[in-house]
């Protein structure tokens, strides 16, 4: 496995295996790798010849109150992950390398950023698709691999390769939970020992109100109260949303008549989690 932190020699390497009919996976993260990372590396190496993992904490999808500076970095422990995984080569670049002297594109994705995480995070998103299309310009991948557990990401990437006609299969992994049912995320490891307990809660509030909808209860209204309602007694724990949004659109919608995407934003203390659950409802 090759590591690089260059643009220009993880560019050429990509060229020499496409020249070569070689396929391309990529798996686009910001280190800090766990178990759900590394679902996604797997799942690049089953469909592809070469895979790519780019590590890179972007600066531009932090807000001036997000934890940017003490965003975990290990990237030795991250390579060494990777490598065991299969993976052929990872881009480590410097932020100057990403964004160079004079950079001044932006790529927004509007509508289906607009609600859940991006009316929280405003600019979130406009960081995620400006990185991602760079390196995407980069590696110029067969396809890529996102987590479901950003659910909203996935749509906006895959709205963003649509309309700039990328030519990038987008693959959605599903979500990878602890023991316990709570969402890997590189941020469980700021919870303390009563958050994390208390955090696991909403995963089983999540069931819950996807069984009270495949029971036969149509009012998204009704499910996300049952939501909210199995978080009441978990003093540590604070919604910050809890919507119900077509998968596709992030759209909100009313009823469980078609498929929807029940998300969460909760924070356990200080530590902000999403998470979701895709109702599937028998018409």
């Amino acid at each position: 496995m090759i590591v690089t932190d260059s643009e220009q020699s993880a560019a050429k390497i990509c060229a020499d295996w496409r020249a070569e009919g070689l396929s391309i996976g990529f798996v686009p993260t910001m280190g800090a790798l766990h178990r759900g990372h590394e679902s996604l590396v797997e799942l690049a190496s089953s469909s592809s010849d070469r895979v790519v993992v780019s590590i890179f904490v972007n600066p531009s999808q932090f807000g001036p109150s997000e934890d940017l500076d003490s965003y975990p970095r290990t990237l030795e422990e991250d390579c060494n992950k990777v490598r065991e995984l299969g993976a052929s080569l990872v881009f480590a670049p410097k932020a100057d390398a990403v964004y160079s002297s004079g950079f001044s594109t932006g790529v927004s994705v509007s509508n289906v950023s607009d609600g859940l995480c991006g009316a929280f995070r405003r600019g979130h998103f406009d960081g995620v698709t400006t990185v991602c299309a760079v390196l995407f310009g980069i590696v110029r991948p067969d396809r890529a691999v996102f987590g479901m557990k950003d659910a909203q990401q996935v749509a906006v990437i895959k709205r963003m390769v649509s309309d700039l006609r990328l030519g990038i299969e987008i693959i959605a992994a599903p979500i990878v939970r602890e023991s316990d049912g709570l969402a890997l995320s590189s941020r469980n490891q700021y919870l303390s020992f009563e958050e994390r307990q208390q955090a696991s809660t909403i995963s089983t509030a999540l069931r819950n109100a996807s069984d009270l909808a495949l029971s036969g209860e149509k009012s998204c209204k009704v499910i996300k109260n049952a939501f909210l309602v199995a978080l009441e007694h978990s003093d540590l724990l604070r919604v910050q949303y809890v919507e119900t949004v077509d998968p596709d659109t992030m759209i909100g919608v009313e009823t469980t008549e078609k498929r929807v995407l029940l998300a969460v934003a909760v924070f356990a203390g200080k530590t902000r989690l999403i998470d979701n659950i895709l109702i599937e409802s028998e018409v």
